[in-house]
């Protein structure tokens, strides 16, 4: 106890795997905690005077255990034997190997494959604040620099497992971004730019950043240094996979602040049955390609060449139908090699890994093959730049067993011919069972003892067992070991020769499959860089074929990308509700035109449940899908570049942090309205009506003339239930009313959810209530009144 005590000081806000024997255990306040999360059995142990709590588990269940701990935002250090117990007088020497953290671990178990598990860095300087992202498992590095808000979105579309920061900006940072995140403090003193830029160069063998094109960022390069910083001191040192950091560009990408990803719902649906966008875009065929696709619905692009260029790539697959399936075929055989190089970076491939990294390596053959029936340019130049890595493949095939086992220990890992002196001890080993049984044969002709055998345990290896009926017969020089009920055991000098010789053999394999092993994974790790690209470029064409598979299945058209200011869409739909209408009917299309000379605002009004929310969000989701390089559900669409998105769409109280709906409201629209661009698309919806009638008319009137006098003449699709903003088109030449037709039948409506030109007079509430299941009292006397 002293001993762990010792070691326990050292990590003190971390549960301790304290290793004794061939278990784990926990003690006190850890064992009392690990108990609940893991259901396993709290007991005590006798510590001096006193006791204290106790729980455990088998050392080979830590992977069933482990994520469950992690999972819940717990911090494990792992503390294993270091000496051998056998070999070893008085208490064994111990210490931690490993601290696992939310952010960093590379157990399979206590990471989503289909996720990114990024572990962020914050570092604060007066206005500016730096941030880098590191997922571990992949090797992918980013960094970035900026403002709160910026600062905010990207920590919204990222979603870090773990969160670093130092203790004195804490408060900052909880202020800022609020309590949802797994954070973790450290000391100032390691947030020093000298320190952290020396740190970085030293992990890329480099003598400066500008190679990386991050020299600029001071406060972003910190927040890097901090995360290797940070990985030493969590004993993760075999990092050769960390090989570059990328920069997340804030000019390069649509600007989308943390309540348009919300209520877009880009990633999270607002209800539990919902689909997010992403669920919908989402037939990528490996976990790599799931990854990627996040992060470019993230950050879509602005660079119109670039788009094209991704959707010149989907049109050649949708045309060419061969090309689509031979490289979703074999990128699912591929699978996720990103993750699979970093187990070789970090040591902990196992044989059958490496085994699955010769056959993805394998299935790049018919993607470079298929490029002679590949007509566009681009596609060719992306496939050309996959490696094959011809060398490194082969000598796996050659080194490696067709079918290895998936622990190193359990031998028979390494190919025969490989090496000649495992050839000769797998020889002696192999030999055994035909010389035990010329051995058996010889003493049985010897003695005369037709039921002898020979059999093996570990107590006293091979001997010869006699059953009491021959015992007469046995040799003087047989040694007897054991004596049974209704026999005995005997061991011989030639039968221990033997073992020694078996034994020996057997420990020599197992020494010799380890270090062939070795120098494989090592042969591998020469080729990281080569591999991650192959990766690269894999994700990338995995989710354009995704696009290209969507087009096909959902009849997506190709928009145009242009430079213009001009927003055309033509019987544009809602790309989620229209799967989720899938047997229930068809979605009704719509257009939309918006540009800033004729008709900056569209004033939409009409009934509740009319449609006018779906109406703003697809616009938005057409733009965003547009440039990520995806086809969109349209007739056709024109679209001059967005360099922004910004919503006001659905209630979304704040009441726990003393806000009320009418604040929140109020807080996000002043964010949209300090923020405009000349090429925003904003869309408000219901503006003002968390307030009294009056006082949400004049808010919504007020910010509706804003936004067209506003010199950026900001494109906006304006939804309300105020039919008196219609009168703003007679005084605002860019504002054109529109509204959400309904078909009355008697004191029923129809609502046919196709806009048209002209406003709405009735919004139609008692029939919402009615249609809601309002007791018919209710609607009576709402109808009297």
């Amino acid at each position: 106890m002293k001993q762990y005590n010792l070691i326990k000081g050292k990590y003190p806000g971390a549960l301790l795997l304290f290793r004794v024997g061939d278990f784990y255990e926990l003690f006190g306040e850890d064992a009392i905690k690990a108990s609940n999360i893991l259901d396993i059995v709290l007991t005590n142990r006798a510590n001096g005077s006193s006791k204290i709590e106790l729980a455990g588990f088998p050392h080979h269940s830590l992977d069933n255990y482990l994520p469950k701990l992690v999972r819940r935002g717990l911090r494990v250090a792992i503390c294993d034997q270091l000496e051998d117990p056998k070999a070893t007088k008085g208490i064994v020497k111990r210490g931690v190997t490993e601290l696992i953290t939310p952010g960093v671990s590379y157990n399979k178990n206590t990471i989503e494959g289909n996720k990114n598990n990024f572990l962020a860095s914050i570092s604060y300087n007066q206005n500016l604040i730096g941030i880098a992202f590191l997922d571990i498992s992949t090797g992918e590095f980013f960094i970035a620099e900026g403002k709160t808000d910026y600062i905010d979105r990207l920590l919204q579309s990222l979603n870090p497992v773990e969160v670093i920061l130092s203790k004195e900006k804490k408060q900052d940072f909880l202020n800022d971004f609020g309590n949802g995140f797994n954070v973790f403090a450290l000391d100032n003193w390691i947030f020093n730019t000298d320190y952290t830029y020396e740190l970085l160069n030293n992990q890329f063998q480099t003598n400066n950043l500008r190679g990386f094109g991050v020299e600029d960022l001071k406060e972003g390069i910190v927040s890097a240094g901090v995360i290797l910083h940070y990985l030493k001191e969590t004993h993760h040192n075999n990092n050769q996979h960390i090989c570059s950091i990328s920069r997340i560009e804030q000019d390069k990408y649509v600007w989308m602040d943390r309540f348009t990803i919300r209520n877009l719902e880009l990633f999270h649906a607002n209800n539990n049955e919902g689909k997010t966008l992403l669920d919908i875009l989402d037939m990528t065929s490996s976990p790599m390609g799931h990854r990627l696709l996040k992060r470019w619905l993230s950050l879509p692009l602005k660079n119109k060449d670039l788009i094209n260029d991704r959707h010149d790539i989907v049109n050649e697959m949708i045309d060419n139908e061969q090309v689509l399936d031979l490289l979703k075929g074999q990128i699912k055989k591929i699978g996720d090699l990103e993750r699979l190089i970093s187990r070789v970076a970090t040591l902990r491939i196992n044989p059958r890994e490496c085994q699955k990294l010769k056959e993805a390596l394998f299935a790049i053959d018919p993607i470079k093959e298929v490029t002679k029936n590949i007509k566009s340019k681009i596609l060719k130049t992306k496939i050309n730049k996959i490696d094959a890595c011809l060398r490194i493949r082969e000598k796996i095939q050659n080194d490696l067993c067709l079918d290895p086992p998936m622990l190193i220990s359990k031998g028979g890992v390494i190919n025969r011919g490989v090496d000649i002196e495992l050839d000769k001890l797998r020889e002696i080993k192999s030999s055994g069972k035909k010389y035990l049984e010329n051995l058996l044969k010889n003493e049985i002709s010897r003695t005369g003892i037709s039921s002898l055998k020979i059999s093996f345990n570990n107590v006293f290896g091979y001997y010869l067992e006699v059953r009491n009926t021959h015992k007469d017969k046995v040799p003087e020089n047989w040694i007897r070991k054991q004596t049974l009920v209704s026999a005995e055991r005997y061991i011989t000098e030639e039968l221990k020769e033997y073992e020694s010789k078996i034994l020996s053999a057997d420990e020599k394999i197992n020494i010799l499959e380890n270090q062939l092993y070795q120098d494989l994974v090592k042969a591998i790790s020469s080729q990281i860089n080569n591999i991650q690209l192959n990766a690269q470029h894999l994700s990338e064409l995995d989710c354009l074929c995704s696009f290209a598979l969507l087009a096909n299945k959902n009849n997506y058209t190709r928009p145009v990308i242009d430079n213009s200011s001009d927003l055309i869409i033509k019987a544009g739909r809602h790309p989620v509700i229209e799967q989720q209408l899938e047997g229930e009917g068809f979605y009704v299309a719509n257009d939309v035109y918006l540009d800033r000379s004729k008709q900056q605002i569209m004033m939409i009004t009409g009934p509740n449940m009319s449609g006018k929310s779906a109406l703003l969000r697809q616009t938005a989701l057409i733009v965003l899908m547009a440039q990520i390089g995806s086809f969109v559900p349209a007739s056709s669409a024109n679209i001059g570049l967005v360099d922004k998105i910004f919503t006001r769409v659905g209630a979304s109280d704040n009441i726990s942090m003393g806000e009320s709906t009418f604040m929140v409201e109020m807080n996000e629209t002043s964010s949209i309205l300090n923020n405009l661009s000349e090429n925003s698309l904003i869309l408000l919806d219901e503006i003002g009506r968390g307030t009294s009638t009056y006082d949400g008319i004049s808010i919504a009137w007020a910010i509706a003339a804003y936004i067209h006098t506003h010199k950026t003449r900001a494109k906006t699709l304006f939804a309300t239930h105020y039919h008196e903003l219609n009168e703003m088109s007679k005084d605002f030449n860019r504002i054109s009313n529109y509204n959400v037709s309904v078909k009355e039948d008697g004191k029923n409506i129809i609502f046919i959810r196709k806009i048209e030109r002209g406003g709405s007079k009735h919004s139609f509430g008692i029939h919402v209530a009615k249609m809601a299941g309002m007791p018919n009292i209710i609607i009576e006397d709402a109808n009297r009144m």
